[in-house]
């Protein structure tokens, strides 16, 4: 049995029940086969035992009193993951499918993807089991200062800088940074994704979507082709899709469909105009489902199905992890699909992701993808420390320019270890490397 497969049956075995690490932990591992056979100094030093492992996991109690005087009783958690090339930085997730195996998934790929960026920023990610959806403003304030109270003894400005996920949005943010700030008496960049008054940065809502564009862009420009003329089919309707069809939609794409957990709805004309401004508010401010906008607009509503079923040219999934199962690889294939970016997490299954590699369809990993959002925030990081503000054009610039780099890593390091096209295994060596690195030279710690 090879090193790699004996570390990939200890992590099973030492963190049992957490099939989403484990998906990760393969994922990765097996992608740095060739890296360790070339580099066996990963080995001795126990690079590899040492990055499965978080440095640092907390669990908490959150009460909190509901609008009708009771209480209730969540679950917290961080999940600090490595801090080998800067303070921890990953979003915080509210959602009733969060557990600590999700958490410790997504501060794994976490610390990849930051590490991807360019940027001096390590790999973390924390949440809680509470469900924003269908509580009052006040419920959710209660619920963030209550998290807070627990959760400010372990960040800080050049420790831990937490941001928004699934379920935290700006308003969310405001209530953690407002309890934060009030707690440790002192305001200081230990959030990002803040609102522009205090302490924001612009193009920060846009980013993981604006991002996702720009990587398919490169994709596609690296075979000759464009994104211009191209059908596209997404699975969210929050801030990554929404801004995601905004910059699809100036470069001469349409956005076909937007999706929830309850099913899609299918527009043929393309989510433009007043569609797309009904869209902007519909999740992140008012909480609605995906159906009211096919009501709004007179438009089937599919009970039940994914969008995977609906013929594209590109599919985005942009929701949550192994929403896009065989089943939806198979058909997309069959339906001319040339181009799949995992826009949020892990979206694809094991499976789904083979097949896309096997048969050469351009295939975007979501440590690549998606790292516009966390690259805006590492960008918020500096404007904070220097007490300054970048314009839109200036960020969005800078944006564009991470996110073509993060793809050239990603295709080189691919192609320099026999595996050219593979952006899976390309993203995780480049990824890998930098952090591997960074750990040998700070010793055994």
């Amino acid at each position: 049995m090879s090193y790699v497969s004996e570390l990939m049956e200890r992590v099973v075995r030492r963190n049992p029940g957490e099939p989403e690490f484990h998906q990760a932990v393969h994922e990765v591992l097996e992608s740095l086969q060739p890296v360790i056979d070339s580099h066996p100094e990963y080995i001795s030093s126990g690079v590899l035992e040492r990055i499965v492992e978080p440095e640092r996991q907390v669990i908490f109690r959150v009460p909190w009193v509901n609008d009708q005087g009771e209480v209730q009783v969540n679950r917290g958690f961080r999940v600090q993951f490595n801090s080998a090339i800067g303070p921890y930085k990953g979003g915080i997730r509210f959602h009733p499918s969060v557990n600590l195996g999700i958490i410790k998934f997504l501060g794994f790929e976490q610390t990849f993807k930051n590490s991807l960026t360019g940027l001096p920023m390590g790999g973390a990610k924390g949440g809680s089991d509470f469900d924003p959806r269908g509580k009052s403003d006040g419920e959710v304030m209660r619920f963030c200062q209550s998290f807070m109270t627990e959760l400010y003894r372990h960040i800080g400005p050049d420790t831990d800088v937490p941001a928004g996920d699934i379920g935290v949005g700006k308003r969310e943010i405001g209530y953690l940074f407002g309890q934060y700030k009030r707690i440790v008496n002192n305001f200081e960049g230990v959030f990002t994704g803040k609102g522009l008054s205090w302490g924001g940065s612009l193009a920060r809502p846009e980013a993981t979507g604006y991002g996702t564009v720009y990587f398919i862009e490169e994709m596609l420009k690296a075979k000759g082709d464009s994104i211009k003329g191209k059908t596209i089919t997404i699975s969210g309707y929050g801030n990554v899709g929404t801004f995601f069809i905004e910059k699809a939609n100036q470069l001469g794409a349409k956005v076909v469909t937007i999706a929830d957990e309850f099913g899609y709805v299918y527009d043929p004309e393309g989510i433009r105009g007043e569609k797309l401004d009904l869209l902007m508010d519909l999740w992140c401010v008012y909480r609605r489902p995906a159906r009211a906008y096919a009501d709004q607009f007179g438009l089937e509503w599919v009970e039940g199905k994914s969008p995977w079923e609906v013929p594209c040219d590109i599919a985005v999934p942009t929701a949550t992890q192994n929403e896009l199962k065989l089943e939806n690889a198979e058909k997309l294939i069959a339906n001319g699909c040339i181009c799949v970016a995992e826009a949020a997490n892990m979206p694809c299954c094991a499976e789904a992701v083979e097949l896309f590699l096997k048969k050469g369809i351009l295939f975007g990993p979501a440590k690549a993808v998606n790292a516009g959002g966390v690259s805006v925030s590492g960008l918020e990081m500096s404007q904070n420390s220097m007490r300054y503000s970048w314009s839109f054009e200036e960020v969005d610039a800078k944006l564009k320019e991470i996110m073509v780099d993060i793809y050239h890593k990603s295709s080189e390091a691919a192609r320099e270890y026999g595996m050219e096209g593979n952006l899976v295994a390309g993203a995780n060596i480049a990824g890998f490397t930098k952090v591997a690195d960074a750990m040998m030279a700070q010793g055994i710690v």
